[in-house]
């Protein structure tokens, strides 16, 4: 299927591992423009080789910035702008787990985990759109958590990640008119190297063997291509009449009908 993303500019935030890193990548497949963004530079450089093949004259770039802070949000959008002169889909993939019990959470836990789950969205989101209306429209998609549609997880990453899905259905009504869906994507547990699973997995094999033979139906940890997969679908033209949503891609994980 040809998702019409050709030619089409891609901001992708925290890119340059794990699930972004693989959304990155399955959008340029499919001859998308990709300006991926990060804080580090040697995942954003390894990303950049991948992106390439080494070819001079690329139609990718790569993006030093936190977008964590305000600034650096709209840094990321501005450097995406300046590099490729416009912005059709947005995808804004941050977050991180803090305190994983509710006893143990401070004020300060709760805060972190807004600003790298909730306020990473939302700022990069609202940065962008203007640059998505001068095009005529195109898709925000924010990447969730089966753990902000049903309880589980860290307290503060349940609640930021409830967020970014309300957020995101608030948007999709307000943007709607001006050719711009807006969707939420909500990963179950996914493996990949450095990521939160793989070290969990590292410390206590035994202990996670149990958690997927308990938890994960078909028996194995999914894999970041496979969200990319589709997050690639919903942020393209093909998926034209969805907008305001939420889509898990799980294997069954999540318990919420």
């Amino acid at each position: 299927m040809d998702l019409g993303l050709a030619g089409k500019v891609c901001l992708v935030s925290g890119a340059s591992r794990g699930i972004g890193r693989a959304i990155a990548l399955a959008l340029a497949r499919e001859g998308g423009h990709v300006a991926a963004v990060a804080r580090g530079t040697d995942g954003l450089m390894a990303l950049r080789a991948e992106l390439t093949g080494g070819i001079s004259g690329s139609p990718h770039s790569t993006i030093v910035a936190d977008v964590a802070t305000a600034e650096g949000a709209q840094a990321a959008v501005d450097a995406c702008i300046t590099q490729h002169g416009g912005i059709d889909l947005v995808i804004a993939n941050v977050g991180k787990s803090f305190a994983r019990d509710a006893h143990e959470m401070t004020d300060d836990d709760l805060t972190k985990s807004l600003d790298a789950n909730l306020w990473t969205a939302a700022r990069i989101a609202q940065y962008a759109a203007p640059h998505l209306v001068a095009r005529g429209g195109g898709s925000i998609t924010m990447i969730s958590s089966i753990w902000g549609r049903e309880a589980g997880g860290a307290p503060g990453y349940n609640v930021a990640k409830a967020g970014v899905i309300a957020l995101a259905k608030a948007l999709a009504h307000d943007y709607a008119k001006d050719g711009i869906r807006v969707n939420t994507i909500a990963p179950g547990s996914v493996l990949f190297p450095g990521g939160g699973w793989d070290r969990r997995q590292k410390a206590d094999p035994d202990g996670i063997a149990e958690f997927v033979k308990r938890e994960l139906p078909f028996g194995r940890f999914g894999t970041p291509e496979e969200i990319a997969d589709v997050v690639a679908f919903v942020a393209s033209p093909r998926a034209a009449w969805i907008t305001g949503t939420t889509i898990s891609v799980d294997g069954g994980q999540s318990r919420a009908f």
